[in-house]
């Protein structure tokens, strides 16, 4: 028995290094402001003032930049992740069937899909005699 033990050879099963995993970039976070709820979306910049596509809310002059909408300064912001995460706490993202996993964007669609075809069968009801 002894020598059985010696002969195996363990094999050992690295879990990957944190440094492999892609973290997101910072740079694609979108920053909604609490005074007023204005998102500032890298993606689309802000047209009004004069700050094109892809810019990263970091490359954004803190003295000069304000709200578009209140006028508040950067400190008002706050980060509110990239665009197509999903809304909600990490840990409830496990329930509710699935939909706690869309982004804000699908859930739109499902919520007002779903009253457009409750509308379209309430119509239908009409054809009937």
């Amino acid at each position: 028995m002894e020598q059985e033990s010696s002969t195996t050879e363990e094999v050992l099963i690295e879990a990957p290094s944190e440094e492999s995993v892609p973290t997101d970039n910072p740079d694609t976070h979108r920053f909604e402001c609490r005074s007023c709820g204005f998102v500032y979306d890298p993606a689309e910049g802000v047209k009004k003032v004069g700050i094109e596509a892809g810019t990263p809310f970091s490359a954004l002059d803190v003295v000069s930049f304000r709200c578009p909408v209140c006028r508040s300064p950067v400190a008002a912001f706050r980060d509110i992740g990239p665009r197509d995460k999903p809304s909600g706490f990490e840990e409830n993202l496990k329930f509710g069937l699935g939909v706690n996993v869309l982004t804000p964007g699908q859930k739109n669609v499902l919520i007002f899909g779903g009253f457009a075809l409750a509308f379209a069968f309430f119509l239908s009801l009409y054809s009937l005699r």
